[in-house]
């Protein structure tokens, strides 16, 4: 009897830690935009579906997002259509998806099942240094004054409230 209490207790435990991980993914990480931590965004560059190049310096003067994700990731194909519709609701605001590691077929091919607007790529995988990457997808926020404010890496469902949020308190 004493070891299903134990278990028992064990399960709520998990339970507890998995609500406090929601929650802090959800409500607190996505507010941490503070100013103090800020840095200069990296000097890159990458291809853009459409033949051009993207520069994240050009996009100084606007609110950037840059979120990294792989064809191969299965929260990546959660996540994006959630910043794509959050894209297209707010014009005012650079979104751009950056296809790391993978070459321009796989790109494009990924990017037309998703629907993907204003895609770019970074064939040769710098970003994963250049931006500290742990994993996909990543959101990185990068105020008008190029500096980069937060990142947040793994999925998260509630990323249109985060994006809100970073937008609102940037501008």
């Amino acid at each position: 009897m004493k070891s299903w209490l134990k278990l028992d207790r064990i399960w709520d435990a998990l339970a507890l830690l998995a609500i406090a991980f929601v929650l802090w993914k959800v409500f607190i990480a996505p507010r941490a935009l503070d100013a103090k931590v800020a840095y200069p965004a990296p000097p890159v560059a990458y291809a853009r579906l459409d033949g051009g190049t993207f520069v994240v310096r050009d996009a100084r003067g606007r609110m950037l997002f840059l979120d990294f994700y792989a064809s191969w990731c299965e929260p990546c194909k959660i996540e994006l259509p959630l910043v794509e519709a959050w894209s297209k609701a707010h014009p005012d605001v650079l979104v751009v998806p950056v296809d790391v590691g993978e070459p321009r077929p796989v790109v494009e091919a990924f990017a037309r099942k998703l629907g993907l607007q204003n895609v770019a790529y970074d064939a040769r995988d710098t970003a994963t240094v250049m931006f500290s990457l742990g994993g996909f997808p990543t959101v990185v926020v990068i105020d008008p004054q190029n500096r980069v404010r937060a990142k947040w890496e793994g999925l998260n469902p509630a990323i249109g409230l985060a994006m809100d949020n970073a937008a609102k308190e940037l501008r």
